[in-house]
């Protein structure tokens, strides 16, 4: 069962992204730009979900700012734009993707498999840069209106580089989904042997106005972090934004999947609720109850996707 919101209304505004289509990768919707200096390759990718625009608010700043690395390689990457271009005010959660979701598909069964979605056909095109790439900030947003959060993984990696970047306030080490890899897990960024590394940025809910600042804001200090850029880069955008305000990270600790067809939470749960009580019931999933694991528990993004195989809702520990 499906059961999406739609009560936020659409306050941000969706950039004609069809400048940036040819690039200059061989790659529709991917431009490379080479310092021809050593260093590392720095991607910033946005719309792995259609109905997601604030990452294409902030490409589209940033290729207006004329940004260029100092050092390695800067890559700008619209992911799913067929789903992008599919949008409909009318029915806002319907361009999460066409066919299925492409932050799911980051595994090589499915890469290398036989299944043929358009989703699919998209990450085998666009693989081969992603493969190249060093660090990468996968710009996002969420159902409902909650502080930004900064997924880091599970490896000490990629919470280090959260922390570089201090931006936004929480951080969120999770494993993943059920489902199936996220971009930002795929290949080297979730192997520790591997200097790789990834972020996924949640900028608020869809459509909300501050989410587009706010990629724009998390993708400058991004830039800076890896040293793409000089250290002054985007000063006079960040002296506009919030100060930014210490760090606190939350562990995911069980991720919860849909089970059955018969899942319901018990309250109408938005994120960031922290219950307090070990065992208090969330959920029933079919005859099953979900319990938290532990006092204190932060619920992170519930979701109205209530599908089998899908995430329902993260549950987390704050660490500091």
């Amino acid at each position: 069962m499906i059961i999406e919101s739609t009560a936020y209304p659409i306050e941000i505004d969706f950039p004609d992204i069809l400048p940036y289509k040819v690039g200059n990768t061989g790659v529709d919707w991917i431009t490379t730009f080479d310092s021809g200096t050593a260093g590392p390759h720095v991607m910033i990718s946005a719309l792995v979900h259609g109905n997601e625009p604030c990452g294409a608010v902030a490409l589209d700043w940033l290729f207006k700012q004329e940004v260029r690395p100092v050092r390695g390689k800067l890559s700008f990457a619209f992911m799913n734009v067929a789903a992008y271009n599919a949008f409909d005010r009318n029915d806002p959660t319907a361009s999460r993707y066409l066919d299925q979701d492409f932050n799911r598909v980051w595994q090589s069964a499915s890469l290398d498999g036989p299944e043929v979605t358009r989703e699919l056909e998209r990450a085998r095109e666009v693989r081969p840069v992603i493969e190249s790439v060093d660090y990468l900030l996968d710009l996002h947003s969420m159902q409902h209106k909650n502080p930004p959060l900064m997924l880091a993984g599970d490896q000490e990696k990629g919470r280090a580089l959260a922390k570089q970047v201090a931006d936004p306030e929480w951080i969120i080490c999770d494993s993943g989904h059920a489902e199936g890899k996220r971009l930002r897990d795929y290949d080297g960024f979730s192997e520790p042997s591997s200097p790789k590394a990834a972020l996924l940025l949640e900028a608020g809910q869809h459509w909300e106005a501050a989410a587009g600042p706010r990629a724009i804001a998390a993708s400058i200090r991004f830039l800076r972090a890896t040293e793409c850029v000089p250290a002054d880069f985007g000063e006079a955008f960040l002296e506009e934004q919030q100060p930014l305000v210490p760090q606190k990270t939350i562990e995911i600790v069980a991720p919860v999947t849909v089970q059955s067809e018969n899942f319901r939470f018990n309250e109408d749960y938005r994120g960031m609720e922290v219950i307090a009580k070990q065992g208090t019931v969330l959920a029933m999933d079919g005859d099953t109850p979900v319990v938290t694991p532990h006092d204190n528990c932060v619920l992170i993004m519930p979701s109205r996707r209530l599908q089998v195989g899908k995430t329902a809702v993260r549950l987390g520990k704050l660490l500091d």
